[in-house]
């Protein structure tokens, strides 16, 4: 499942035209890595949420900056199986 929703993160951070070149699971969502800022993340937050019918608080929305795209994928993909 969280090979799914990562591959839905990448492409969601692609239409968002972001570059996900070279992004592995290893590669922050904030600073240092795909650099998305708080409008960013709550973009991303809205479509997963969307997609997997998964709803974020605001502090699990303000963790994200800090995950990876292997822990986001893995906390969606915990929170879908729930």
């Amino acid at each position: 499942m969280s090979t799914d929703i990562r591959e839905f993160v990448v492409k969601a951070l692609e239409e968002m035209n972001y570059d996900v070149e070279g992004l592995d699971d290893e590669t922050t969502l904030g600073p240092a890595g795909v650099d998305l800022e708080s409008l960013a993340l709550a973009e991303l937050a809205v479509r997963v949420e969307e997609q997997y019918g998964v709803k974020f608080n605001e502090d699990e929305s303000e963790r994200m900056a800090v995950m990876t795209v292997g822990e986001f994928s893995a906390f969606v993909g915990s929170r879908v199986a729930a």
